[in-house]
């Protein structure tokens, strides 16, 4: 048997196009029809009569070929539509009579309950409206499943989901809404970027029915509003020869809590009903970002660069924190704008979940003497309570280069890096700390001495509780930032500090600590000399049980070899006396 598919309505739009390119060749071919079937001789001669003839006639022929293609077309189109009606008829025609029979019957059956009660006797219940938040309507008094919450308005939570009665599924809880983004700062006010709205809670799933049905899933909870960007700082004139500062970019807003599963109710549970899921929950909103600093006067040769604004934090359930708004220029013999610190990301309490990432320092700007570049912002600390899952903290941001000295003055340190986020494990198995944020680089100086590189940031630590297991240590602490060099022969500054070793704090379980960040690297290009960094400090012997060593500090760097210290030794750890652990040792310099 063959088979045919057609669809009535792309064939209506078809038949539709083709007229209107029939109308455009007709209408074109009347345009031409004056100059071509009617050749002007171009003189009195006998071949110029000739010519025009002969042109005049091939213009009527085309003319005539146009007349039949434009019938033929016209036939075609007023065929094709008429198919598409013919289709559509027959699709009504062949549509089930049980069917209609059926809506007609459910209608009777249900219009006594719906009447009384509100809610059919046999069906689904409504689904609640989008962006309402509206409940989802009950199922059906014999049979049926509930409706659907509705999805909530911004930062509102969704509708719960409709409850079945004896037969039938609960409906699913609607999502909550998300949170709205802050308001936008305003430097010259003082103000700062507003804070992200919260996002709404996830509905609560229905409940299943009494005899036989299972609980609706849980709404998912709204992401969290992005919080609003600091104010950029007024440039400096003739009466503020210095550059405003940019203010501080707004926290992100809290992300919403997923919604509870419904119940599988009455004897439901015996015969194999189960609960519903419970929602995930929402996304915290991002931090928004410092402000930019005002760029100092020009025309007065002391205008210092604005500084910029710090980054905001991010919001709970894990989005990173703001980057910290870039320092500005400074006038002729005026110091660069420092730029503003990243953000801390936000906190995560949630099963197979990070810490968000810590908001990435300002850059610093140019000046006679360079800007400090921003410290990067900590990563968010994670926190596990469940059987199952793993969850770590978030990295530390990384630290800004520092603006380069354009006169005599001294380059801008480079910012140091965030500390990573810690984990805490209650019950669960596994999980680890952040890694610290690397230092900034200390830029080179154009006519002085080379900024210092920024401190690593140190890694996050992790603790766990009597039945946590496979740990994983504190992470490695950032490396320090490389120092800048100096063009002149100066000295420049020494790199910066390797961050230390996270510690691990344990109950029962092995858990290093973690190894130590290497200290940043100086170099220097003419006479003068270049401190490496510092090593960090070892770490500190256990407080509880036996057995525990501490880290072992890196060795300093060599200045005459221009070699960056050593990284710091892991932190301290602690444990039972049932278990052992060994802090991380430090990363010699290079």
């Amino acid at each position: 048997m063959s088979l045919l598919i057609a669809a009535p309505e792309f064939m209506n739009a078809a038949a539709t196009d083709l007229a209107n390119i029939g109308s455009a060749v007709t209408a074109a071919n009347a345009a031409a029809a004056g100059p071509t079937t009617a050749v002007v001789a171009a003189a009195q001669d006998e071949v110029s009569t000739a010519l025009a003839a002969l042109f005049s006639g091939h213009g009527q022929a085309f003319q005539a070929l146009s007349a039949q293609a434009a019938a033929f077309h016209a036939e075609f189109v007023q065929a094709l539509g008429g198919a598409a009606g013919a289709y559509t008829a027959t699709e009504a025609a062949n549509a089930s009579p049980l069917q209609t029979a059926w809506q007609d019957v459910r209608g009777v059956i249900n219009a006594p309950t719906e009447l009384l009660l509100g809610t059919p006797l046999i069906g689904k219940g409504i689904n609640g409206a989008p962006g309402t938040g509206q409940p989802g309507g009950p199922g059906g008094l014999l049979w049926g499943d509930g409706g659907d919450g509705g999805s909530g308005a911004p930062g509102q939570p969704g509708g719960r989901g409709g409850n079945a009665w004896f037969f039938g599924s609960g409906g699913r809880g609607g999502d909550g809404g998300m949170g709205i983004t802050g308001t936008t700062g305003n430097a010259a006010s003082h103000i700062n970027g507003g804070t992200g709205g919260n996002g709404g809670n996830g509905g609560i799933g229905g409940n299943g029915g009494l005899i036989l049905g299972n609980g609706g899933a849980g709404g998912v909870g709204g992401v969290g509003g992005v919080g609003g960007r600091g104010g950029n700082g007024v440039d400096g004139s003739f009466l503020h020869i210095s550059g405003g500062n940019g203010t501080s970019g707004g926290p992100g807003g809290n992300g919403g809590q997923g919604g509870v599963g419904g119940q599988a109710a009455g004897i439901s549970a015996m015969l194999g009903g189960h609960a519903g899921a419970d929602g995930n929950g929402g996304t915290g909103g991002a931090g928004g970002q410092g402000g930019q600093g005002g760029q100092g006067a020009t025309d007065l040769v002391t205008g210092a660069g604005g500084n910029g604004g710090n980054g905001g934090s991010g919001g709970f359930a894990g989005s990173g924190g703001g980057a910290g708004g870039p320092g500005a220029l400074g006038g002729t013999l005026g110091a660069g704008g420092n730029g503003g610190d990243g953000g801390q990301g936000g906190n995560v309490d949630t099963s197979g979940n990070v810490g968000g990432l810590g908001g990435a320092g300002g850059l610093g700007n140019n000046g006679e003497t360079g800007g400090r570049g921003g410290n990067g912002g900590a990563g968010g600390s994670g926190i596990l309570d469940a059987t199952n899952g793993t969850i770590a903290g978030g990295g530390g941001g990384a630290g800004a280069p520092g603006g380069s000295a354009i006169g005599v003055g001294v380059s801008g340190a480079g910012g140091n890096g965030g500390d990573g986020g810690t984990a805490q494990i209650v019950s669960g198995p596994t999980g680890g700390g952040g890694a610290g944020g690397f230092g900034g680089l200390g830029v080179q100086g154009l006519g002085a001495s080379g900024g210092q590189g920024g401190s690593g940031g140190g890694g996050g630590a992790v603790s766990a509780g009597p039945t946590g297991s496979g740990i994983t240590g504190g992470t490695a602490g950032g490396s320090g930032g490389f120092a800048g060099a100096s063009s002149l022969g100066e000295d420049a500054a020494g790199g910066g500090g390797g961050g230390g070793g996270g510690g691990g704090v344990v109950s029962g379980h092995q858990a290093p600590g973690g190894s130590g960040g290497a200290g940043g690297t100086a170099t220097v290009l003419g006479i003068g000399t270049a401190a490496g960094g510092p090593g960090g400090p070892a770490g500190g012997d256990g407080t509880v049980g036996a057995g525990l060593n501490g880290g072992v500090g890196g060795v300093n760097g060599v200045s005459a070899s221009h070699n960056g210290g050593g990284g710091g030794g892991g932190g301290a750890v602690n444990a039972s006396t049932t278990g052992g652990a060994t802090g991380g040792h430090g990363d010699n310099g290079a």
